[in-house]
């Protein structure tokens, strides 16, 4: 059986990176960080961000400072890896202005500005709804049927027409 992760590839290199650029850390405060980035809603593990960190650390993106009086070891971007993360910055830039839309791994980094206590069943709802998303394409990747993807196909865009329409009546003059 092949394993579908649900972060996305690329999200943990670009938070790591992201999170190097604010400032030095160590690999438990990028997970913290990450952590706090998605609304406590993910935490990578140490098995993700310390082989990332070596991976980034042998590329010449990272550099190892000076273990510190706490017996940290903290890490900070390189000008390649300043490079890096400017570069994917634009790229998401770009892909988000191209296509207005960038699917964000949590839909807490899309609605930041609903409260915390209003989200819950939004988000339950979206872990619903991606995990079975991503469980419906594992089993046609294992047993295709065409009547299966029509339906799966109709589904969602009946989702998506719906939802089209709540953003148009928000939209409207009389709901501001």
């Amino acid at each position: 059986m092949r394993h579908t992760a649900i972060v996305p590839k690329g999200f943990i290199r670009y938070h790591v990176l992201e999170s190097l650029g604010e400032k030095p850390m160590s690999g438990s405060e990028i997970m913290s960080e990450v952590e706090r980035r998605t609304n406590g809603r993910w935490r990578p593990s140490p098995g993700s961000i310390y082989p990332l960190l070596s991976w980034l650390q042998d590329n010449g993106y990272v550099k190892e400072l000076p273990v510190d009086q706490n017996g940290l070891k903290r890490y900070e971007l390189t000008d390649k890896g300043k490079s890096l993360l400017e570069e994917q910055k634009t790229i998401r830039q770009k892909f988000r202005s191209e296509a207005k839309f960038l699917p964000p791994p949590f839909l807490g980094a899309l609605w930041f500005k609903i409260p915390p206590e209003k989200m819950t069943k939004s988000m339950e709802t979206m872990r619903r709804l991606m995990s079975a998303f991503f469980e419906l394409g594992g089993t046609l990747e294992a047993k295709f049927s065409e009547e299966a993807l029509e339906q799966a196909c109709r589904v969602l865009n009946e989702t998506a027409a719906r939802l089209e329409e709540i953003n148009q009546r928000l939209k409207q003059p009389n709901n501001e």
